[in-house]
């Protein structure tokens, strides 16, 4: 995974990158995202790091075309540096965004404490463990392992819908393997994006007692917004403590709020998307 987001400078403020498979057969929005990111924090000074990012998917991504990332500079101040980022496909933009980046700097401090009532990671059922279920499992998600361990404290949602449907959920993520040790601020940053992304919309999932494997499920990322508040390592365990605010026009919003193990919340997150259900001929709606 990490390859990728090595990208290749191709020309001035211009980059180019590669896709891993995705079992919905699209390029994976949190790598596109991310990546973006990357290009942007290549052309700002050392010293600055992305603290917040706002961005739109415009268009699915082809996995057998090629990714370029255009990125403009939009402004350099005492402290601050913004950036716009397309990304690019045959000449036309699947995503754009605006990334800002600032100096470490002192400042005032406050922070909406960690749940105290959340289970650690430890004994919650693994993602590893369901996708090594079954021959078919691992097919339909295209490995018996993915990049992140990702432990639901409520029920998982990859082969059934939670019995008690509502709209908050909290799950721990980690990456396997170790960070590289010339991994910088904003890569790690963009990893928290790449990590996020696949489990942003599941509280909307939740409460209408929907599963990814639902027949007729159709989902798609609109738009993404992340808040970094301290620098962020995915190869430790990360707490999500999520919520859905709202769902209406084949719409819903999802909300994250990101601790590390000390309790400290170091980034905020909020995407909506699509998320539609063809009903299978015959099938009644709901009442």
């Amino acid at each position: 995974m990490l390859d990728i987001f090595d990208l290749t400078e191709v020309g001035p403020l211009t980059y180019s990158g590669g896709s891993l498979p995705h079992f919905n057969r699209r390029i994976y929005g949190g790598q596109v995202f991310g990546q973006a990111i990357v290009a942007a924090g290549r052309t700002v000074p050392a010293d600055r790091f992305a603290h917040s990012v706002h961005g739109y998917f415009l268009r699915p991504g082809n996995l057998d075309a090629a990714l370029t990332f255009a990125v403009e500079e939009l402004h350099d101040g005492g402290s601050f540096s913004a950036r716009r980022t397309h990304a690019l496909q045959d000449g036309v933009p699947i995503l754009s965004l605006i990334a800002s980046f600032q100096e470490v700097q002192e400042g005032f401090e406050h922070a909406t404490p960690m749940p105290p009532d959340v289970p650690g990671p430890e004994g919650l059922p693994s993602s590893d463990a369901i996708f090594r279920s079954s021959a078919e499992v691992a097919r339909q998600y295209l490995a018996p392992k993915t990049a992140f361990d990702v432990r639901h404290v409520e029920p998982q949602l990859y082969l059934g819908p939670d019995p008690e449907p509502g709209t908050r959920q909290a799950m721990w993520i980690r990456a396997h393997g170790e960070m590289p040790a010339a991994a910088d601020r904003n890569l790690r940053a963009a990893l928290l994006v790449y990590a996020c992304d696949q489990a942003m919309l599941e509280p909307v999932l939740r409460e209408h007692e929907l599963a990814w494997t639902t027949p007729g499920l159709l989902m798609a990322s609109i738009d993404h917004a992340t808040w970094w508040h301290r620098d962020v390592d995915v190869t430790q365990w990360l707490l999500f403590v999520q919520d859905s605010p709202a769902a209406q026009g084949g719409r819903g919003l999802g909300t994250a709020r990101v601790y590390d193990r000390a309790g400290h919340l170091v980034a905020s997150i909020a995407q909506e998307g699509m998320v539609r259900r063809r009903r299978p001929k015959g099938e009644a709606p709901p009442a």
